[in-house]
């Protein structure tokens, strides 16, 4: 059977792709074993997806690896997802540099442990140089602590005088959120079948399109995320305008 892939345009590939990895859990249960289990076998789909997308020339992939709202699951799991980054970051970044992948993330990452913390900003350190896809690990992130901290940004700013309430813009805003700089994602891919958003970049997707599969995360492979890309490319973005506007009669 034909890949996806020789159907994608490669003059219409999303600058930037957001992923809500989900169904590590479930993945693991359907063997038998512990969530652990599920979390270890999602790094060759976090492998894949990188890959996959650095091949198509995706310029940012966003990863949605762990939420501030993941701090509330059992003890074991959350020290088995820790020590899972640090193991995951010293074993992958001779693939990073290779494939001139550069690291950021976005986050409460100070409230990470510490050898989290030493080995991301090793791992930043050390692919900071690279010119390929960038991948943006958010990580004890979610949408709503992000809005809280822009609008207290701008709040302090306004009570110091240093910015007029009247020319607070979208644009203003958006300088403030923990992606400046990073476009917002064209296409947002949710596995599991999980319809909804989790609190995830709730101001950047306003106008993403989202694809959801019922793939759980451990199973997920570029082939999948070719057919996302595929399915996104079938889409009419409008942004509020009408076809009529977008491809006028002559």
């Amino acid at each position: 059977m034909a890949s996806f892939k020789e159907h994608i345009d490669p003059n219409n590939v999303p600058r930037h792709i957001a992923v809500i990895m989900d169904g590590n859990g479930r993945w693991a249960k359907k063997k038998g074993a512990m969530r652990i289990f599920g979390h270890r076998n999602a790094v060759k789909a976090v492998r894949e997806v990188t890959e996959g997308c650095g091949e198509l020339g995706v310029n940012y992939l966003t990863l949605y690896a762990f939420s501030t709202e993941n701090w509330s699951r059992p003890k074991e799991e959350v020290d088995g997802l820790m020590e899972l980054l640090v193991n995951t970051l010293k074993e992958e970044i001779k693939s990073l540099m290779d494939n001139q992948v550069k690291l950021i993330t976005i986050g409460e990452t100070s409230h990470l442990p510490g050898d989290c913390q030493r080995n991301l900003a090793w791992a930043m350190e050390e692919t900071k140089n690279n010119t390929g896809l960038t991948v943006i690990l958010a990580l004890s992130y979610s949408g709503r602590w992000e809005l809280k901290e822009a609008v207290r940004a701008l709040a302090q700013e306004v009570k110091d005088g240093k910015l007029d309430p009247e020319t607070i813009s979208e644009e203003s805003i958006a300088l403030h959120l923990q992606t400046t700089g990073v476009p917002d994602p064209e296409l947002l891919i949710r596995t599991s079948g999980e319809m909804r958003i989790s609190n995830f970049l709730l101001w950047q997707i306003a106008y993403t399109e989202l694809y959801i599969t019922p793939t759980l995360w451990p199973d997920f492979r570029k082939e999948h995320l070719y057919e996302a890309i595929w399915s996104y490319q079938q889409r009419e973005r409008r942004f509020g305008k009408t076809s009529e506007q977008l491809n006028p009669v002559s």
